[in-house]
């Protein structure tokens, strides 16, 4: 065999060692990953627990599926005004708190232009989008949930709040102060893939100020792949303690849940 051919071989041989080895430390990475993410996931299930209150009427706000959640309908007459972040082009669940409430809803966008309407309700729309802090990215804004309600006259009133951010929920609402917190009555969340340590640790963080009182998994992200939590995407519905009161009987899904897309099969917790 001539020595180039050897060369060569030697030089396949090497690169192939290499790729292989680049391949089984992403492997194992990634097996330390869902070593990490499986325990998240099991604290994250345990952690959004909801609780049954005594003085909850539980109504659903917004559309009949994606869209749509469900708050104390009772509890809402208090608010002084409520923030909507993640529009689109509809705000179907700002729509039916104006309404209902009788306030303005400030909406937060700034990826979707659009402007809804509300007959018989009133919407502020802010080009803008929530952060953990002031920054501009691609021309967006993003500013704090602080921020927005104090640039607005809103801090220390009575607040709703509703977030479906894709994914910009855990750093905003970490970076949310105690202070603030306290402020919102009742706060829906759609959480998008839990599975950190840190997405745990805002759940206990949020828990200080209030109750879970109502977990619906959205089936538009229903996957065997992130057992136990049935779904990559979780509503929750958080009261503020300092409304309600724990009712010790188990809590009981409500029948006012529905699929977030009817077509899909769904797939929910067995509290």
């Amino acid at each position: 065999m001539k020595l180039g051919s050897v060369m060569k071989r030697k030089t396949v041989l090497a690169v192939l060692g290499m790729v292989i080895l680049a391949v089984a430390a992403v492997a194992v990475r990634q097996a330390i990953v869902r070593g990490r993410e499986k325990p998240s996931r099991r604290g994250f299930l345990a952690a959004i627990r909801p609780v049954r209150l005594t003085n909850c009427t539980l109504q659903r706000f917004g559309s009949a599926h994606d869209g749509g959640y469900l708050m104390c309908g009772n509890l809402v007459g208090q608010a002084q005004s409520a923030y909507s972040y993640g529009i689109g082009r509809a705000d179907d669940w700002g729509c039916d708190v104006s309404r209902a409430s009788h306030v303005a809803v400030h909406q937060y966008d700034c990826f979707d232009p659009s402007r809804p309407t509300c007959p018989g309700g009133t919407f502020i729309f802010h080009d803008e989008c929530i952060g953990a802090a002031g920054s501009r990215t691609d021309g967006r804004v993003f500013r704090s949930m602080a921020k927005h309600i104090a640039r607005n006259g809103d801090r220390g009133k009575h607040l709703l709040v509703k977030v479906d951010v894709e994914g910009a929920e855990w750093e905003s609402l970490a970076a949310t102060p105690d202070d603030v917190l306290t402020t919102v009555d009742q706060l829906v969340v759609e959480f998008h893939n839990p599975t950190r340590r840190e997405h745990l640790r805002l759940i206990e963080k949020l828990k200080k100020t209030f109750y879970v009182a109502n977990v619906h998994f959205n089936n538009f992200g229903c996957s065997k792949a992130a057992p136990p939590l049935p779904s990559h995407l979780v509503e929750i519905l958080f009261v503020n303690k300092r409304l309600a009161a724990v009712d010790p009987a188990p809590f009981t899904p409500s029948p006012l849940d529905a699929r977030n897309v009817p077509s899909l099969e769904d797939c929910q917790a067995q509290w």
